[in-house]
């Protein structure tokens, strides 16, 4: 989350029609509409909040990923030092769970919200520190969060394109990547996150000085697997229509981006349907969070900047939810501005044949469902549906044609023997009433597959 006021040029926002959704293609919520085209629609989620029966009930019903607040960051987490509390970011993430959501880890490395014995170390101490940090974290998280905010806020603001002084860049100029190295070490199969604010107008030059980072550790293969557009969009730091253009041009890197921190002053419903369109224009955008459930919960509750008021829809709330069900059930490749910098050849969406369903055996059957895919992978949906009597526990079975493997699962548990892949339920979606289904999904390497899947029930 941005702490100082945003600093940037005024920019102009695109004109965009919001137009009316077909009746019998629409999702209702903002998650359902999202994970048509293979996406999530998040939210920021506060452990002080979950009391409000008001703010869970709108929060579990709208949202499918969520993101803590401010539960996993190095104040919350390590008070003293290799002295862990995972309490607050282990009741965000209970209830998240319990609720069918996934999770975003944030954040590991950052200036900002440092305990006060970490401020106070600097040089190989710090960096040690940070190392220790980042382990200890990932150790209590690890195989359970989709995605981690690795390093957050690392760049300066105005006109040089550098990185911010701060304890953390006073270690030396490679910490970044000692963070992403060390986070990968410790957990192999999450999203393993760089994110910012300020860096979604392409013509900054804070944008090109992230950019070029991400392309250096891609070419040196320093593991770093997403982007993260904070998004704060406010007069001071305006939406450009050129943000779809940066989300183009670094996902041609070979990384997913993703919108982290979404609110806009004002709640414009024209801008908030320009920054879905753009997300939903780019096949590697995987999904968009934003930074509050009302506006009464936002860090900026003055500048009135989310989709909800009290209880309350806004209009915001109805170009979104718009945009999400005119994507209609894949990944949109047309965009209508080109990218600005010549990158390597942009990941596209590639539908797979028709999806695979297996036999009833044991009262389920699975059907898998390739719903994005790019040089050298994919991401799938699995729809695991109960016959004419509940499933109480599942088991899904399939073998890889070709040397596919997974790299990320969320939803399930899985193992694995060479080319056959077991995925079997997590303790909160085993249960499915009788012609009822649940869903796990994945991202795989490989050439993009349908293998014919088996499931049993107990």
């Amino acid at each position: 989350m941005l702490i100082a006021a945003a600093v940037g040029v005024l920019g102009m926002v695109a004109a965009v029609t919001v137009s009316t959704t077909p009746a019998d293609a629409a999702a209702s919520t903002l998650g359902a509409a999202a994970a048509q085209s293979g996406r999530y629609f998040g939210t920021a989620i506060a452990a002080g909040r979950l009391g409000d029966s008001n703010y869970t009930t709108i929060a579990n019903r709208e949202f499918n990923m969520v993101t803590p607040e401010n539960e996993m960051k190095p104040d919350a987490t390590e008070p003293n030092r290799g002295q862990f509390n995972f309490s607050s970011g282990d009741r965000v993430y209970n209830w998240a769970v319990q609720n069918g959501k996934r999770v975003r880890g944030h954040t590991l490395a950052w200036h900002g919200q440092q305990p006060p014995w970490m401020q106070s170390l600097s040089g190989s101490s710090l960096r040690q520190a940070m190392i220790d940090h980042i382990n200890g974290v990932m150790a209590h998280y690890k195989g359970k969060l989709y995605a981690w905010d690795v390093v957050n806020e690392a760049f300066a603001d105005g006109n040089s394109g550098g990185r911010r002084d701060s304890n953390l860049q006073r270690t030396g100029n490679d910490w970044i990547e000692v963070a992403f190295r060390t986070a990968r070490a410790a957990d192999p199969s999450v999203k393993l996150c760089y994110n910012d604010y300020n860096i979604e107008n392409w013509t900054w030059a804070k944008t090109q000085g992230v950019y070029n980072m991400v392309k250096d550790f891609k070419s040196r293969g320093v593991p770093i697997d997403c982007v993260g557009f904070q998004s704060h969009f406010n007069s001071g730091s305006a939406y450009n229509s050129n943000f779809r253009t940066t989300l183009q041009n670094f996902a041609a890197l070979g990384v997913d981006v993703q919108i982290t921190e979404l609110d806009i002053q004002g709640a414009s419903a024209q801008t908030y349907a320009a920054v879905t369109n753009d997300c939903l224009a780019v096949p590697r955008c995987n999904g968009i969070t934003v930074w509050g459930v009302r506006d009464q919960d936002s860090w900026r509750s003055g500048d009135t900047p989310l989709l909800f008021s009290g209880n309350n829809k806004k209009p915001a709330y109805d170009a979104v939810l718009n945009a999400l069900n005119n994507a209609g059930p894949g990944p949109s490749n047309s965009p209508s501005a080109s990218p600005s910098a010549s990158p390597s050849t942009s990941p596209s969406s590639s539908p797979s044949a028709s999806p695979t369903r297996s036999p009833l055996p044991g009262g389920c059957s699975a059907t898998i469902k390739t719903i994005n895919s790019w040089g050298g992978g994919f991401q799938s949906e699995v729809t695991v549906q109960a016959g004419s009597s509940a499933v109480n526990g599942w088991t899904v079975k399939w073998t890889w044609p070709s040397g596919q493997s997974i790299s990320s699962l969320w939803n399930g548990r899985q193992s694995t023997s060479g080319s056959s892949v077991t995925v079997t339920n997590e303790s909160y979606n085993g249960s499915i009433a009788a012609g009822g289904s649940t869903t796990f999904g994945f991202t795989a390497n490989g050439n993009a597959a349908t293998p014919t899947a088996t499931c049993t029930s107990p």
